[in-house]
């Protein structure tokens, strides 16, 4: 193993113990996970020496990738099962789907930006992630014929939840998302047989949701 790949593996372990469990996310296989996913290689070259940092960093278009405790925090609170179909709204670089990929059956994630799209998808399949499918298009109105989904997960803020991944959300299903304009909430939600229950659980600062939400 050449010193820089070991620096960067040391650098990730440091980014799970004190960022990650030291803040409290407890859910062994999202740790595992995190410890797993080279989160190095879903930033540009010029970024890489940053990538384990608690901060989110540019990956281009004008977009970042989220915080690593962030990450981890909005997968945990989807209480992921293996045989779950998972909707993420915002692939960006692609890091929280592999994270997402090593959890569940099946990914499907949509990305506004076509060159961040393109990338993701190259990336995805160059590093295995197989059950992965990207798609370019407009999150606001989720996957349909890919649904219903077991979770969803929302990586820009819309000012309010859009109605269609509501819709497309199963029954005993969860999504989390931030919600607002400048200062927003991440928002889980839980479908049930009786409708729908909502907790903020965190205060946030996600890029916005464009496209149709916009309108």
């Amino acid at each position: 193993m050449n010193e820089d790949l070991k620096d960067l593996e040391e650098q990730r372990e440091q980014m799970v113990q004190r960022q990650i469990t030291a803040r409290g996310v407890k859910d062994p296989e999202v740790i595992k996970v995190m410890r797993r996913v080279p989160r190095h290689l879903f930033v540009p070259e010029d970024q890489v020496k940053y990538a384990y940092r608690d901060e989110p960093r540019p990956i281009g278009e004008g977009q970042t990738i989220s915080q690593p405790y962030i990450v981890a925090f909005m997968t945990e609170q989807l209480e992921l099962k293996p045989g779950d179909r998972v909707l993420e709204i915002g692939t960006g670089s692609g890091y929280q789907s592999a994270v997402l990929a090593c959890l569940v059956d099946s990914v499907f994630t949509i990305e506004i930006i076509p060159e961040l799209a393109e990338r993701a998808q190259k990336l995805l399949a160059d590093l295995n992630y197989d059950n992965v499918v990207v798609k370019e298009g407009d999150g606001y109105i989720g996957w349909e014929e890919k649904g219903p989904f077991d979770a969803i997960i929302v990586t820009a803020a819309p000012p309010r939840i859009p109605p269609p991944l509501l819709e497309q959300l199963k029954i005993g299903g969860r999504m989390v998302l931030p919600v607002g304009e400048y200062f927003q909430e991440l928002v889980v939600v839980s479908k049930n047989q009786t409708g729908l229950e909502m907790k903020n659980v965190l205060p946030v600062r996600f890029v916005p949701m464009t496209g149709e939400v916009r309108k």
